[in-house]
């Protein structure tokens, strides 16, 4: 009778933490809700001590034998996990946070890529009319002469420095990158403004290579990079552009905590953009330069958007669970 109380009393208790193993047992503890996790654990200790109990009180060994089971199971899945816990991370980041914050901070991002296309589509007509005109809208930048192709005057160097070249264009990037991000706190101000200048800066680059006869090679050179690139930079614009909203428009929380929060969530952007951009770096430092023709080039492009739309859309997306949990592999029965 007492081993029955004993398995009658905590029977749903094993039967819950071997379902939880059970849905872990394959991704790991980030399969299970924030709140399973904290089951998770509460029912592994319990176990261990019911254990515990069943050894010390000479229970049946098949009591025994069930628990010890769960229990081990149970530990490799909550002490494996966080022995891993590091990759985990970066791994869950890349593949689920950075992804979902992108696509639950749209507006702001859509704003920054918004303003680049209107800015670069002006200063593209304004260019295309005179191209005196890329001075005024661009002051103080040097601007190439354009007397070739861009692919021969941006990749005119020996391949053997495209490690070096990489390194340089990703820090570059990331400069360009940080500035937006942080531009957020002067209330955006300076983020606008960088975002302003880069699609001015676009627009009037590509109706100088335009009207000098070298459009398709200029689309052909930045198409495999530059769709990576310049997603990246909007992004980090929109970055500090939550920075700016959470003392901006603190809502009902205190200032403190609203920018305590738009700080993670600017954070988690700016990291993923950092590495974007050195995807791009690569991309622009290795494949690039290659003297591929135009159309490989744009198929390169093309890939490499559909790519990332793919993974910042579809990424990180909650997959349906179950509603019936698995139930015990090992059937205790008491006699």
């Amino acid at each position: 009778m007492r081993e029955r109380r004993f398995v009658v009393a905590r029977r749903a208790r094993w039967d819950r933490l071997a379902a939880l193993v059970d849905r872990a047992a394959g991704r790991g503890v980030r399969a299970l809700a924030p709140a399973e996790i904290d089951e998770l654990a509460l029912t592994y200790r319990a176990a261990t001590t019911d254990l515990a109990i069943a050894r010390t009180r000479g229970e049946d060994p098949v009591i025994q034998q069930h628990l010890n089971r769960l229990t081990a199971r149970a530990h490799a899945v909550v002490y494996v996990a966080t022995a891993r816990s590091g990759w985990s991370r970066a791994l869950r980041f890349v593949t689920r946070d950075f992804p979902r914050e992108v696509r639950r901070s749209w507006a702001p991002i859509g704003f920054c890529a918004l303003l680049t296309i209107v800015s670069a589509a002006i200063a593209y007509g304004a260019v295309s009319a005179d191209p005196a005109n890329v001075h005024a809208l661009l002051p103080g930048m040097k601007i190439p002469p354009v007397s070739r192709a861009l692919h021969d005057s941006n990749f005119g160097f020996d391949r053997a420095y495209s490690p070096a070249m990489a390194s340089q264009i990703i820090t570059n990037n990331v400069q360009v990158a940080a500035i937006a991000f942080a531009g957020g706190m002067t209330g955006g101000l300076l983020t606008g403004w960088i975002i302003l200048t880069n699609g001015l800066m676009v627009g009037g680059l590509a109706a100088l290579y335009v009207k000098a006869g070298f459009g398709p090679d200029f689309w052909a050179t930045i198409a495999p990079h530059g769709v990576i690139e310049l997603s990246a930079i909007q992004i980090a614009g929109g970055a500090g552009l939550v920075l700016a909203g959470g003392y901006l428009r603190p809502g009902r929380a205190r200032r403190r905590d609203a920018l305590l929060i738009a700080g993670r969530r600017a954070g988690t952007l700016v990291i993923g953009v950092a590495l974007l951009l050195c995807v791009a770096g690569t991309i622009e430092g290795f494949v690039s330069p290659q003297r591929l023709s135009i159309p490989v080039r744009d198929a390169i492009g093309a890939v490499t958007a559909v790519a990332l739309l793919a993974y910042l859309l579809g990424a990180g997306a909650e997959p349906e669970r179950s509603k019936q949990p698995a139930g015990l592999d090992v059937d205790v029965r008491v006699e």
